[in-house]
């Protein structure tokens, strides 16, 4: 029998929130999915299919990615998108979720275990950012030049979908066409370059340890062993500074976990929810 999927935008802040819910008619909870940084839902492609056997799942498009706004009137600091994630959940209906957050989703993740405590059961940390400084001085004036943004569209097009591919994932054999077009559609249209753009004026550091240390919320952090984008370091200071929080690590796995691992993933996941 075929499942519902429910897809469609939701206006927060002044920018739209592209989401899929896929329903489950006897959930145990609700898990809601946050992609990384020049991603979107399509990177939890094979992470969804297995997860929704068990679980409400929603995934989101965090602005300016994938299939949400790209207004250049948003903020797109952390703590807003953060804000706006709440604001999302709390239009939906949903009162209480698990956050799962990758890479960048999992910074979002712990802001908002941070603002809004409340609103999450559990935190699932897959590879996520951690301890990053707001961007350099000269940067953040630069990007206020006329037509920055076309200097943006440059840097990401030199460096190229497939090398970035080659450098978030371990095994580079899993990378096909499908891939490739499924991470390369979102960056097509020049919207896109302005908001990021304002994303590196707005985007603060990242939480403190000081902060993390606050954190309550029991977390779960996952991570690869070759992770290149955000090293094994930062997982084993992160579960250090998250007092409530264990750690696994994959052997032979790079940074893009929900696509090399989908299967050991769900494993830990519906046992770390279940306990």
């Amino acid at each position: 029998m075929e499942q519902t999927i429910f897809t469609g935008s939701k206006l927060i802040n002044g920018n739209d929130i592209y989401y899929e819910f896929y329903p489950h008619d006897q959930p145990k909870d609700t898990v809601l999915l946050i992609h990384g940084f020049l991603s979107s839902s399509f990177s939890f492609r094979r992470l969804i299919p297995l997860l929704r056997r068990e679980y409400n799942v929603i995934s989101i498009d965090l602005p300016p990615f994938g299939k949400s706004g790209k207004s250049l009137n948003f903020t797109y600091s952390y703590e807003n998108l953060a804000k706006s994630v709440i604001e999302f959940l709390r239009i939906m209906g949903f009162e209480k979720v698990h956050l799962i957050g990758h890479s960048m989703g999992g910074q979002i993740s712990l802001n908002i275990l941070h603002l809004y405590p409340s609103m999450v059961n559990k935190a699932i940390l897959l590879c996520s950012s951690g301890y990053l400084q707001r961007s350099k001085r000269h940067l953040l004036l630069s990007s206020r030049i006329p037509f920055f943004h076309i200097y943006v569209k440059y840097h990401l097009a030199r460096s190229g979908v497939l090398n970035n591919l080659k450098k978030v994932v371990h095994d580079q054999k899993m990378i096909d066409d499908e891939m490739i077009l499924g991470y390369t559609s979102p960056f097509l249209e020049d919207d896109i370059f302005k908001a990021l753009t304002r994303m590196i004026r707005d985007r603060e550091g990242d939480l403190t340890a000081e902060k993390l240390n606050s954190i309550e919320t029991p977390c779960l952090l996952i991570w690869g062993e070759h992770d290149r984008v955000v090293p094994l370091n930062v997982g084993k200071r992160l579960n250090k500074d998250l007092k409530n929080s264990d750690l696994i690590v994959f052997k032979d796995t790079g940074h893009l976990v929900p696509e090399e691992r989908p299967e050991d993933t769900t494993k830990y996941i519906r046992e770390f929810i279940a306990e």
